[in-house]
Order: structure tokens, then C-alpha cells, then sequence
């Protein structure tokens, strides 16, 4: 994933064509966005089941997390020569790429998170409402977060400094607080792999993404690289409990298309023969989701937009990998998006049917950012009040609308006791105390065409006469209102200003506490409203 100061991108889907795919997470460049792919639906039942389960969950956590923490930057893509933005080298050694990348391979040396406590994260995650887990157990630099039998460049290596913690092996202390806490885990992995000798061959200098030698000129090398990798996937699904989810990154490490691995021209048979992985994995971990990022065929169990947001529903399973501040990797005085904005992409992304992965990177030390557990927090309070309209819904058209330029609304639906139930939320500017205007028509006719679906074949339709709206968390009574053009409803009471204590890093590390009024606005408002 490309750690420039990213932007939420808003997809108009089926007519974008083949795009710029930026990827920081590996993916082909010139390749299909992930969400316009042609879609394989799984044929094996357990993965079917899996997925619908999945496909409820709504929201989820993503974390990238390795030596390149202690630089505060981009992970792994600084050391691929390429001349793009996202691999700028920084520092001392920038200008000479050998010396840079022994320095950055260097990290593993002093790599020493002390202050680890994955825990802490799993309760954090479980309270705002988050219901699965991926965790980076290896990026493309090849650094394994877990205890690989397969490199010495790895976190419980005798030349990481952590190996001597009781909890060096990272990702099976993270796995199992997060299964603790209830959530699903999964392991995200790199395919590529910028260490090893089999992809990045030591006797030529890397060009690019890609491996930096022959494949059909040396087969014998490419063979050692794919047992390799199919080793270190085997040693996560068999040694590291149950595994709900295989989120796999390199979209160019597949076999030759015209669209895989296509990079300045080149077109690479980078075949690991995933097919023959996945039948493995799920050999362990029966049901397993595989998600191998930007392949289009039958391990791609859902589709993954990155930093985007579709315009309307998909028709296969989809979630969108999203930043909570502005790099995927760990930055010091990270600026993390408001609660406002992160509501409202989660209400776009289920609002079309998606799932929201939301990324947050640790520091060096082990510890995520302050300003990331009270964003957590935030999240976890309104979706105590309003989850029902995320977990377990369906889009509904037209999906949003918007009123006098300020004021967005975003629906969702679910069916309830056999009654389908409509969830109309609100984001913008508006005054509370007063009302909002809403333009029931086109849901009453989509409700009705879904109300009609449910009924027993010989029972007559009877149209739609009107709408009960009841706002969810606040003390306003229930109001009956028209299906015919715009109808008002009633906002809650203005809300009193506080005072809180907020904390904040000098110019010199030192701590500063100073006082801050706010008002606890609602990040958006939501009613639950049942047709008649």
C-alpha cells in the first residue's frame, strides 16, 4: 500500500476500466483495479458458508507492522528500485541504494518492542466493534513477524533483539489475543519476497518488483523460491491455531497473463502454483478465506479496493482496505482521521455492501498511537448505539442521498423477524433540536418490491402507505410519516459543551496537557425505519 498522504477515492465501478493500479501492498501497476476483476465464487461449501459469515461482519483490523517502524516510514518499498514516489529512499544512505539497503536490512539489529502487549489491542478492537483481524506476518522486505524455519530474518532470530522476550513470536502472541477477545484472525502475506535469495538473487542487482533474474533461464532457483513460500504459509496455517482468513499481497507473483506482473513491459511467469497452496492450507484450516489480492480466478475469495470507495454495490464480495491516518506503516505525530470521517466511511462501504478493513501501524516500541485507542473508542460508542444498522445488513437503493449540499444520507437494510427493516442514516451539518428533510419514495418502492418477495405465492401485495421512523439512541418518540416526497424528521436536543484534558507531544518529547471544549456531537445519526 503506498504511503503518500492518501485520499478516499469514490469509484463509479463497472465503467473505469483498467486503471494505475498504485498498490504499496505489491500489486501488479498496470493492472485491473481489484473491484472491476472478474469474480470466481468459491465452489467449496465450507468457504461459502465462511464467507457469508465474513460478508456480516462489516469491520475489521489491519496492521503493518516490522523494523521499518523505527524509521517511521513506508514499509519495504524504499529498498525496491523503482522510480516512483512510494519508494523514495530518505536518510543518510539515500543516495546510494546498496548502502540504504544494508542499513534498512540493518533494523533488524536493534528491532527491540518492549512494550508489546497485543492484549491491549485485541480489547481496544473488540470494544469499537471490529470483528476480524489481519496482521502483516511478512512484508515484501521478507522480514517474518513469526518463528519461520525458513530464514534468519525473522523477529525470534538471535540477531533481533526481541528473541529473547517470552512473546518474540509476534504473530502467534497477536493471533491469540485477538481469538481471545472473539475475533476472527488472519494472516497477511507477502508473496514476494525482497530477502530472499531465490526472488532477489545476491549475484544481480534488483531492477524492480520483480526477480532480478531469469526464471526460464534458471527454473531450479524459481522452484526453490515456491517451496519456500508454500513453506513459510504452511508453517502459519499448521503451527498457529485456527486461521479464519489468508489475506495473500504481490499481485505480480502469479502466473503469465496480460495482466499479471506487468511492469514497464515486462510480463513475468511468477507461477507458485497457488492452487496447489490453497488446497494445502485449507487441508488445516478446512473453510479457510484466501484472498490472493489482484489474481483474478478461484483464490480470490473476495475483492479488496484499496484507499477507494465503490459508488454502488458490487455484486461479490468486496472490502476496502482503508488507513486510519495517512501511511499504512507507523509515523510519529500521526494525524488520524477525524471519528466523522471514519463513521462515514464505514457507512458508504456497508452502505454498498463492503467491509471495512481499517488500518492502524504500531511504533517501535510496540504501542499503538494514544490518539488511535481514543478513536477506537469514539468508533466503539456510536456503534454500541447504532451497530444494528451495520452488522448483518444489505444495501438498498439508491444507497445515499443527498439534501441541500450539507447533508448526506446513507441506507442499509436487513431483514427482521421475517419484516425487512430500512436504516437511514445521517452525516453533514445540521442543527440539532430542529429537523431534517427525507425523501422516502424510491426506498417505499424498493422496500416493497422486497416486502412482496417474501410472500407466499397466493397472498395480493398491498401498496405502501407509509412509514414508522424511530431515531435509534436518543429520547424522541417514534414518528409516522408519508412515502410521498419529502418528509421531516426530529433531530435531538442541542448538545452542552465540555472540557476535556488533551495530550500532546513538544518540540523536545516533552508531554504537554492542555484543556479543550467540545461539544459530543454525534458522528452521524441514524433511524430505523419500518414501511407499512
Amino acid at each position: 500500500m503506498i504511503n503518500t498522504r492518501n485520499q478516499v477515492v469514490k469509484l463509479n465501478g463497472i465503467k473505469l476500466g483498467i486503471l494505475l493500479f498504485f498498490c504499496s501492498m505489491g500489486s501488479a501497476v498496470l493492472a485491473q483495479e481489484h473491484h472491476q476483476q472478474k469474480y470466481f465464487p468459491p465452489s467449496d461449501t465450507l468457504v461459502q458458508n465462511k464467507l457469508e459469515q465474513w460478508s456480516d461482519f462489516k469491520f475489521g483490523l489491519l496492521m503493518h507492522w516490522g523494523p521499518y517502524s523505527q524509521w517511521g516510514i513506508v514499509e519495504s518499498w524504499s529498498i525496491c528500485p523503482e522510480d516512483e514516489p512510494w519508494c523514495e529512499r530518505r536518510g543518510p544512505y539515500a543516495q546510494n541504494y546498496f548502502e540504504y539497503k544494508k542499513a534498512y536490512e540493518g533494523l533488524q539489529n536493534t528491532f527491540n518492542p518492549v512494550n508489546f502487549n497485543p492484549e491491549k489491542w485485541a480489547s481496544a478492537a473488540r470494544s469499537a466493534g471490529m470483528k476480524y483481524m489481519v496482521f502483516t506476518t511478512k512484508h515484501h522486505d521478507g522480514f517474518a513477524m513469526f518463528d519461520t524455519k525458513y530464514s534468519d530474518y525473522k523477529i525470534t532470530s538471535p540477531n533481533t533483539p526481541f528473541h529473547t522476550n517470552p512473546r518474540a513470536n509476534v504473530a502467534k502472541e497477536v493471533f491469540d489475543a485477538f481469538r481471545k477477545e472473539g475475533l476472527w484472525v488472519g494472516a497477511y502475506f507477502s508473496k514476494p519476497d525482497w530477502h530472499s535469495p531465490y526472488y532477489w538473487d545476491p549475484y544481480f542487482p534488483p531492477m524492480d518488483r520483480n526477480p532480478n533474474y531469469d526464471l526460464e533461464r534458471y527454473p531450479e532457483k524459481w522452484d526453490k523460491f515456491r517451496k519456500y513460500t508454500t513453506g513459510q504459509i504452511e508453517e502459519l496455517v499448521r503451527d498457529y491455531g485456527k486461521m479464519d482468513l489468508l489475506w495473500l499481497d504481490g499481485g505480480q507473483v502469479q502466473p503469465a497473463s496480460p495482466g499479471s506482473g506487468l511492469w514497464k513491459g515486462k510480463v513475468i511467469n511468477q507461477d507458485i502454483k497457488m492452487d496447489d497452496i490453497a488446497k494445502m492450507a485449507r487441508s488445516y484450516q478446512p473453510g479457510l478465506i484466501v484472498v490472493d489480492r489482484a489474481v483474478e480466478g478461484p483464490n480470490q475469495n473476495y475483492l479488496t479496493p484499496e484507499q477507494q470507495i465503490p459508488n454502488k454495490p458490487l455484486s461479490y464480495p468486496w472490502e476496502t482496505c482503508m488507513t486510519m491516518g495517512g501511511s499504512w506503516s507507523y509515523v510519529k505525530n500521526e494525524q488520524y482521521k477525524p471519528i466523522d470521517e471514519i463513521i462515514r466511511n464505514l457507512c458508504l462501504i456497508v452502505s454498498r455492501g463492503g467491509n471495512y478493513l481499517l488500518n492502524i501501524a504500531p511504533s517501535e516500541t510496540g504501542e499503538w498511537d494514544s490518539a488511535a485507542y481514543v478513536r477506537l473508542e469514539e468508533i466503539g460508542a456510536w456503534m454500541k448505539l447504532n451497530g444494528e444498522a451495520i452488522y448483518g445488513t444489505e444495501p438498498i437503493a439508491p444507497y445515499s442521498q443527498w439534501k441541500y449540499k450539507a447533508q448526506e444520507w446513507m441506507f442499509t437494510s436487513k431483514s427482521e423477524n421475517g419484516e425487512w427493516v430500512v436504516y437511514a442514516i445521517l452525516q453533514g451539518n445540521y442543527d440539532l433540536g430542529k429537523t431534517v428533510n427525507l425523501d422516502l419514495s424510491e426506498l417505499a418502492k424498493v422496500w416493497s418490491v422486497r416486502r412482496d418477495s417474501l410472500l407466499p405465492a397466493d397472498v395480493a401485495a398491498k401498496a405502501v402507505t407509509g412509514c414508522r421512523a424511530q431515531l435509534l439512541g436518543y429520547a424522541v418518540k417514534e414518528e409516522k410519516l408519508s412515502v410521498l416526497g419529502e418528509q421531516k424528521l426530529t433531530l435531538p436536543k442541542e448538545v452542552a459543551f465540555q472540557v476535556r484534558k488533551v495530550e500532546s507531544v513538544g518540540p523536545r518529547g516533552s508531554k504537554i496537557i492542555r484543556p479543550e471544549s467540545y461539544r459530543d456531537m454525534p458522528a452521524a445519526l441514524v433511524w430505523k425505519l419500518r414501511f407499512e
